[in-house]
């Protein structure tokens, strides 16, 4: 296959939509991406031109994205570049579409703490079975929460743990691992 495969470094644009169908769900969102030059003349960066992408994230990767990305958010997208022409108005319009593979935070930017979601296949595909031919939901926007102690997993752990370990992170004697179920947990670590 001749695909474009593309890996663009932006920001995300808008709310992530996401919809479910029968083929399992597709979320969308616009990705702005701004490339920055070094200006000889001025002896400092400068802002190029900004492009914009519709993103597409299917199945697993649709539903991870309206749960983890909010608008403003940095990103690293790669996926298949598609370019659309069409005809509005009597104006022929061209807009590029990435079908995402895979998306990340850009961890050159700030931090990110990962969580694996536990698989649900089974209700998932009945669920969709379920669904009449032609009774896709509508896209919307899904709302979530990702600020405040739940988004670490402090809410199994007693208050004065979380506070213990609280402290220890800001002192810099903290670190966020993985538990052994997958979950991201602060520990506080020993400092040498």
């Amino acid at each position: 296959m001749n695909d474009t495969m593309v890996t663009v470094v932006g920001n995300v644009a808008t709310g992530v939509e996401f919809r479910e169908s029968a083929s399992g769900g597709v979320a969308r969102f616009r990705f702005a991406v701004t490339a920055r030059r070094w200006d000889r003349l001025k002896n400092a960066w400068a802002d190029g031109p900004t492009s914009f992408y519709t993103v597409w994230a299917w199945r697993t990767l649709g539903a991870n994205l309206a749960a983890s990305v909010s608008v403003g958010e940095p990103l690293v997208v790669h996926g298949r570049l598609r370019v659309r022409e069409d005809e509005r108005e009597g104006q022929r319009r061209v807009s590029a579409d990435i079908d995402a593979l895979a998306v990340g935070h850009d961890l050159t930017r700030g931090t990110s703490a990962f969580r694996r979601v536990a698989r649900a296949a089974a209700a998932l595909t009945e669920r969709h079975k379920a669904m009449p031919q032609g009774q896709e939901g509508p896209l919307r926007e899904r709302p979530r929460e990702r600020h405040g102690p739940e988004r670490h997993g402090q809410e199994s752990l007693p208050e004065a743990v979380a506070e213990s370990v609280a402290a220890d992170m800001a002192a810099g004697t903290g670190a966020v691992v993985p538990d052994r179920g997958g979950d991201m947990i602060p520990r506080a670590i020993p400092v040498a």
